[in-house]
Formats: structure tokens, C-alpha cells, sequence
């Protein structure tokens, strides 16, 4: 379900748009997070990458430098509802001596089902990463944006913000959710050049996707919303998400750019 042309739009990178640039990336070791971190170092930026697990971090690191980024990434143990990790990520980012770009992508669904039979545990555990942790990695990103003269701040939401899966009720809420707090932070922070931008991608072949990817109904009920008929890349959100992190989108702020072939997304 990949198109030659989408393989021909995703290997166009610039190769300096971001030089000079710091970004710390949360939830970077696999899927749509690692893309993101491997673009913008592509195109000159030094990266912080993250995860809760060392392992995980070494091996997105093994992989970066095998890509001849070796010099652009640093790694560290993150679990974004830790207050003492959050320090941590962004204790990195001084070292590289600042932070430009914060890209919150960490997320979670611990439980499967309709909405009104979530657990209360559940519920909280999901807000708590999705969008909690969100505001908090961009409240305390700001003295460090605050020290660069401005900055970029993105949110990766889902196209469930706007077209709940039923089966990812709580998810969706929280997905839902990130739009406002990106149209409020980035009115409030729009005065101190810091732009404050969500994006939400379609079905992506990812892990975290698979139930709705792999052969079977399931996926053929999936594909016959997608009007270009193929599930999204990577990639494709990095090249969105690098976008918004470059002066090309110096004026752009408060927006949700989606990412999903064509998916219906409106509220």
C-alpha cells in the first residue's frame, strides 16, 4: 500500500533548513517519533530522543548513526509523567545548548472498548500521558524557548481528535482534547515569537496501528475511508512535522495539520 509517488515526495529533504537548531522529541525510539528525530537532524538540527526504556534508546541511536547521524542525536531515559525525566530531556538539550523545537508525541490507550466502560484507572493513565504530559513538557520547555528569542511547539494528535475510533474511546477524547490546547498556548504565547502547532496523522503503518493495518476486515473497513486508498508513511508526518519546526511556517500558529490521505476531519 505504498505509491511510488509517495516514495519519490518523502526522499525531497532539505538539507539545512534547520541548522543551528535544538529539538528535544519525546516518545522517539520507533514509529512516527523516530521519523521525526531522524528528519530534523537530516536537515541539521541536534535532536534529543527519548524513551522509557535505555534499551529502546540505544538501539534508535545504533540506527540514527547507521543513518550517518551519529553527531545530530543524543538519547536519555524519558517518561514523560515523571517530572524528574522531563528535567532530564531538556538537562540535554542545554548541554547542546538550548532548546528551538519541542515535538510532544508521546501517547498511550491501555485499554480497548467502548467509552463509557472505561476504567476510571484508564482514564486517568490516559489523560495523564496524552495530554497532561503534553503541557507540562511545554510549560517547562518555555524558559529554554523563552532564552532563544522563540521557538516552536508541536502536539501530535490522531485523526480520532476528529472522527472517534469506537473501540479507542478515552484516546480519542484525549486526542480531541490537544486541539484546544494548542489554539489556547498559541494565542497566549503568539506575542513571543514561539508558534504553537498540532499534527494529527491518519492511519500510519506503525506498530501502534496494526489492528487497524493488517490483512483482514478490519483493515478493508479502515482503507475505504482513506480516499487515496494506501495507509500514511512515517515519513510523511516527519516531512509535516519538520515543516512547522522551519522558518517556512514562521507564520503559522494555533493550526492542526492532518496527515491522512484524505480522511474526513472536521468537528
Amino acid at each position: 500500500m505504498f505509491s511510488k509517488n509517495a516514495r519519490q515526495l518523502s526522499s525531497y529533504i532539505p538539507k539545512s533548513r534547520l541548522e543551528g537548531k535544538i529539538a528535544v522529541v519525546t516518545a522517539s525510539t520507533d514509529g512516527i517519533g523516530l521519523a521525526i528525530a531522524k528528519r530534523l537532524a537530516q536537515e541539521g538540527a541536534k535532536v534529543v530522543i527519548s524513551s522509557r526504556k535505555q534499551a529502546n534508546v540505544d538501539k534508535a541511536l545504533s540506527k540514527l548513526a547507521a543513518d550517518g547521524l551519529r553527531n545530530s542525536i543524543v538519547g536519555t531515559v524519558c517518561h514523560v509523567n515523571k517530572a524528574e525525566d522531563r528535567k532530564r530531556i531538556f538537562d540535554e538539550a542545554k548541554k547542546l545548548g538550548g532548546l528551538d523545537i519541542l515535538v510532544s508525541n508521546a501517547g498511550t490507550n491501555p485499554e480497548v472498548g467502548p467509552l463509557l466502560e472505561c476504567s476510571e484507572n484508564a482514564w486517568d493513565k490516559t489523560f495523564e500521558t496524552n495530554l497532561k504530559a503534553a503541557f507540562m513538557l511545554a510549560k517547562e520547555a518555555l524558559p529554554l524557548l523563552r532564552e532563544r528569542g522563540g521557538g516552536r511547539i508541536m502536539f501530535i494528535s490522531s485523526i480520532a481528535a476528529f472522527a472517534p475510533v469506537s473501540l479507542l474511546g478515552v484516546y480519542s477524547v484525549t486526542k480531541t482534547a490537544l486541539l484546544g490546547l494548542t489554539k489556547v498556548a498559541a494565542q497566549d504565547l503568539a506575542p513571543e515569537n514561539i508558534t504553537v502547532n498540532c499534527v494529527a496523522p491518519g492511519i500510519i503503518n506503525t506498530k501502534f496501528s496494526s489492528m487497524l493495518t493488517q490483512e483482514g476486515p478490519i483493515q478493508e473497513e479502515a482503507m475505504r475511508n482513506i480516499p487515496m486508498n494506501r495507509f500514511g508513511e512515517v515519513d510523511e508526518v516527519a516531512g509535516v512535522v519538520t515543516f512547522l519546526a522551519s522558518d517556512d511556517s514562521k507564520y503559522i500558529t494555533g493550526e492542526t495539520i492532518v496527515v491522512s490521505g484524505g480522511m474526513q476531519s472536521h468537528l
